[in-house]
């Protein structure tokens, strides 16, 4: 019986910014066996995409081609031909000088069904990231997109130079850093004013954007001096004046901070977008890794007398997902847990209930041990069995608490936590040679994990500023030999998020 041809999406990533990847293309990522990426592509976009989907890098960089276009082209086809979802992964728009139409060109020769999802090209984004338009009325009303790519100065150029130099009011050079000389140069020759405002912006939609401003006449020896070289978009018109007023990217207060995140791979996702929202730039260094622990005997009695429990207390969202994982497996779901009243120590695990249908009863006003048992005493729980699944390593605060309160507790392991291995070199880039700004704690494990290889001297010689979630997690980095700089007072993600942003701004 032959095979089912697949389907082909050439779909456009983007300018840069994980956030501006569209619905319609993290839908196709999310149902792609195959995904075929380039290097202008940022690697988060590539999370969207199932664990098991096979990824192919084809991406080209100026010095390296690491697949050609006909091998591109076929590699579509024969996995469309074996029956493969494909994503044709490009950044920026994929019609946009990203050669998709080529490839749909080849595909529709080969029979392969495929379909196009536009991206926000950099041509535009980009621009607007540091605060130019590319159209304003009274200034702009034409705009052209223009290859950089090919030499100004060769003979039998494609482009009509004598017609682009002042044709349109705002040009948008893609791919030109290497020729940009020739291109200011041959503008002039045909028309444009050596005066005429140029920007040129590398990295751009990144918290590591930089620009370089100046005017036909000097803008080559201005990007010299200063080291810009591509990816970059240039920028040339009366628009890029207007930056001076609409900038906006460049003033957020952590904007270009690179913040190290050492929480456990999978739950640092929130974090990292939040920071990109910000205009910071994540760094992943996970020190911790949770691991379910498999034969938990414990756990399985639990479970088996499920009714019996007044109240289940979670504390984190790892005990939420993994609780609920083992009682899948068993066959059972959130009606199992409707006789019981939930508690949860904060907005995240409140959330991670809710995604499981269940509403939780109590969630403390502070959200910390002694917040939830401070909360707690006027919930009547003397004499109440409780069930608190948790974390191998977790303090006792909680529990010694609620026996406090008179409580009956049974305290289940449900996950152990244990320190991943690492290039201690990449570590020491980062920590001692200010690869990093400021480096952030989510629990007393993170930090523990982090200095772990470290002597006391070294850690006394880290640069990067410190940022803890909470005064516990704080404690633990002070007892560690660490210079505390930022306590979230708010105990969460935006909490942490909100301290560092006070800090910085402060600093200014």
């Amino acid at each position: 019986m032959p095979v089912k041809i697949g389907k082909v999406y050439l779909v456009g990533a983007g300018p840069g910014d994980p956030a501006l990847i569209t619905m319609k293309a993290v839908s196709c990522l999310q149902k792609a066996d195959v995904v075929v990426y380039d290097q202008l592509v940022a690697g988060q976009i590539l999370n969207y995409s199932r664990a098991e989907a096979e990824k192919v890098f084809v991406g080209k960089t100026v010095k390296m081609h690491f697949a050609e276009q006909d091998d591109i082209n076929s590699l579509l086809v024969r996995k469309a031909k074996q029956g493969s979802i494909v994503v044709r992964l490009k950044g920026g728009d994929p019609f946009v000088f990203g050669r998709g139409g080529e490839e749909a060109d080849f595909l529709q020769k080969n029979g392969v069904p495929f379909e196009i999802v536009p991206g926000i090209t950099s041509a535009v984004a980009v621009p607007a990231y540091a605060g130019i338009p590319v159209t304003h009325r009274g200034i702009s009303s034409s705009v052209a997109i223009v290859t950089g790519h090919e030499d100004p100065s060769k003979k039998g150029s494609s482009i009509n130079w004598n017609g682009l130099a002042t044709g349109a009011d705002t040009l948008i050079f893609l791919m030109g850093m290497q020729n940009l000389p020739q291109i200011a140069k041959r503008l002039i020759e045909c028309g444009r004013k050596p005066q005429t405002p140029v920007a040129v912006i590398k990295d751009g939609t990144l918290p590591v954007q930089v620009m370089t401003i100046g005017t036909l006449q000097n803008i080559a020896a201005r990007v010299k001096k200063e080291g810009i070289t591509a990816p970059a978009v240039i920028v040339v018109g009366g628009v890029v004046k207007l930056r001076e007023r609409l900038s906006w990217y460049e003033k957020q207060p952590l904007f270009g901070k690179r913040v190290l995140i050492t929480r456990a791979g999978p739950q640092s996702a929130s974090f990292e977008s939040l920071l990109y929202e910000h205009g910071a730039m994540p760094v992943l260094f996970p020190t911790i890794e949770i691991k379910p622990i498999i034969r938990n005997k414990k756990l399985e009695e639990a479970i088996s007398r499920i009714k019996t429990y007044d109240w289940i207390i979670f504390t984190s969202v790892n005990g939420v997902e993994i609780f609920f994982q083992r009682l899948h497996k068993i066959g059972l779901d959130s009606r199992a847990l409707a006789h019981a009243k939930i508690g949860v120590i904060g907005p995240a695990t409140y959330k991670a209930m809710d995604s499981h249908g269940i509403t939780p009863d109590f969630v403390p006003k502070i959200y910390t041990g002694h917040g939830l048992l401070a909360g707690l005493k006027g919930k009547k729980i003397t004499g109440r069995k409780i069930l608190l699944p948790r974390a191998d390593i977790a303090d006792d605060e909680i529990t010694k608490g609620l026996v406090r309160l008179k409580a009956a507790v049974d305290e289940v392991a449900l996950y152990r936590t244990v320190r991943p291995g690492y290039d201690r070199t990449e570590l020491q880039d980062m920590l001692f040679r200010g690869k990093v700004d400021i480096v952030t704690f989510t629990s007393s494990s993170t930090v523990t994990n982090l200095v772990a290889g470290l002597s006391r001297k070294e850690i006394s010689s880290i640069r990067s500023k410190i940022a803890c979630i909470g005064p516990k997690t704080a404690q633990t980095a002070l007892e560690a030999g660490l210079t505390v700089d930022v306590i979230a007072k708010k105990q969460t993600m935006e909490g942490l998020l909100e301290a560092m942003e006070e800090y910085f701004r402060e600093e200014i």
